[in-house]
């Protein structure tokens, strides 16, 4: 049976129950996590630290790290589970004018970005296998968009399934990277390419500087864990499994990026990565030769596609939850018990997620500026998301925890130090993205501004009709 929810106006609204499986769970962050960035980025951070040994120490503290993030997260989600995630930790911690800003900057920025950038990832590498006509990134785009919004809207069971099967496709062709490593091994070819690496592996460590850079884009590539915090209300048992969920998942994707970059290594050596364009690319064609680049182009082609459809299904739960908490956008907070899934909230997300698309059609160049900036708000709101848990834990002394993050307070301290560090180097690389995310926080900081001047009317106007 499903739960109900008192809203502001006084009626009954259907909420999210436990439908999701710990493996739903786990195949969900994989497949948000591991997208075309483990394409690209292993190219930038075998530049950036110039030795093998920094390298795979770069790859591993990228785990380190997104492990204690992560141990932060299973408090906060094991402690206050809601579909809203983030949204609702800073809700509790901060009030409703943090957390509103927050959902704004994800349905304008974070969110819906990432699913334009990525569908444009899909239609870059569809492309290469068979070209539509001149627009052909942007109807391959569009068309991913338009299926996976329906599955989605089919049902949380539907997309879930989905996304088990998209992640083991994912993890198949991450795998099939690490034989083409082996194969040029076995075949004598291998070893030659990584002899330059291999005394490259006794040079001096890169300076602080260069390794921070290379860590950029290890966390990058990490990103997207922090998600599960979103599937909090729909996770069966979800105080033992969301600590589960985010360890197996963190665990086996650190894995299967230290096997990656392996075989980068042993089929390219250090200064065949750096001097790369398409890592992956280039390490398949000498394996497989013409065969490897169809194959790779299918591979990313499958990560843009587990990431779209894992990011659909948790970010349309941050507008389901602004829904219920603003009378303004009680729509969005409407929740389809029969197909458990929150409709409205997914077509709104698909609809701006679309548009987007068409932007990038027409200025490429713009909407790259435009995804560019996702980076400096993202670690804004992750470091408020982080301090959070310090912040509830006076606010709400009394309240039962059923996962406290161990070493407290240092391991929250030690990854809120890593999200401002984040944060600063993400506004030193993006620079021009950076002042246009300040320009959408301010829109919405004018919505705020709106929905609450709209709510005090409303809330007058009651009044008065009840003397």
């Amino acid at each position: 049976m499903a739960a109900e929810h008192s809203t502001p106006t006084g009626t009954q609204r259907q909420m999210p129950q436990p439908t999701l499986a710990l493996r739903h769970a786990v195949a969900i962050i994989v497949g948000i996590v591991i997208g075309a960035g483990i394409f690209k980025a292993p190219s930038l951070v075998a530049q950036f630290t110039g030795s093998t040994d920094w390298m795979f120490i770069a790859w591993a503290l990228g785990g380190l790290v997104s492990l204690i993030g992560a141990l932060c997260y299973a408090e906060l989600a094991t402690t206050y589970p809601n579909a809203g995630g983030d949204y609702h930790f800073l809700l509790r911690a901060y009030g409703r004018q943090i957390a509103f800003l927050f959902a704004w900057a994800r349905f304008a920025v974070i969110t819906t970005g990432s699913i334009a950038l990525l569908a444009y990832v899909f239609g870059d590498y569809m492309s290469q296998l068979l070209r539509l006509g001149p627009y052909s990134e942007a109807v391959y785009a569009a068309a991913s968009v338009l299926v996976l919004g329906w599955i989605n809207l089919r049902g949380t069971r539907a997309s879930a399934a989905t996304q088990g099967w998209l992640t083991l496709a994912e993890v198949g062709g991450l795998l099939l990277v690490v034989v083409a490593g082996l194969y040029l091994i076995t075949q004598g070819l291998g070893a030659p390419a990584a002899a330059p690496a291999a005394q490259a592996a006794a040079a001096s460590a890169p300076n602080w500087s260069m390794f921070g850079l290379a860590m950029v884009f290890v966390l990058l590539t990490y990103g997207g864990w922090n998600e599960a915090a979103y599937l909090g209300a729909e996770l069966a048992d979800v105080k033992r499994n969301m600590l589960r969920a985010l360890i197996i998942s963190i665990s086996l994707i650190t894995a299967l990026y230290l096997l990656v970059n392996w075989a980068y290594l042993h089929g390219l050596g250090l200064k065949g990565m750096a001097d790369s364009n398409a890592v992956a690319a280039d390490l398949m064609k000498v394996a497989f030769g013409r065969t490897g680049e169809t194959l790779i182009s299918i591979m990313v082609a499958i990560a843009s596609l587990t990431s779209i459809n894992a990011t659909m299904l948790v970010g349309a739960r941050t507008n389901f939850a602004v829904g219920n908490d603003w009378p303004a956008l009680e729509k969005l907070g409407r929740w389809n018990a029969e197909r458990a899934t929150p409709t409205n909230a997914l077509l709104v997300q698909g609809a701006v997620a679309l548009a987007l698309i068409a932007l990038g059609s027409t200025t490429r160049s713009g909407f790259q500026t435009m995804v560019d900036y996702t980076a400096p708000v993202f670690w804004t709101f992750f470091l408020l998301s982080t301090v959070a848990l310090i912040v509830l834990r006076f606010k709400d002394p009394g309240t039962v925890r059923p996962f406290r993050v161990p070493l407290y307070p240092v391991l929250p301290i030690l990854f809120a130090l890593v999200c401002l560090y984040m944060l600063y180097s993400s506004l030193v690389y993006v620079k021009i993205g950076a002042l246009v995310g300040v320009a959408v926080l301010a829109v919405g900081a004018v919505i705020l501004a709106m929905l609450s001047a709209w709510g005090r009317g409303r809330s007058s106007t009651i009044a008065d009709r009840a003397t």
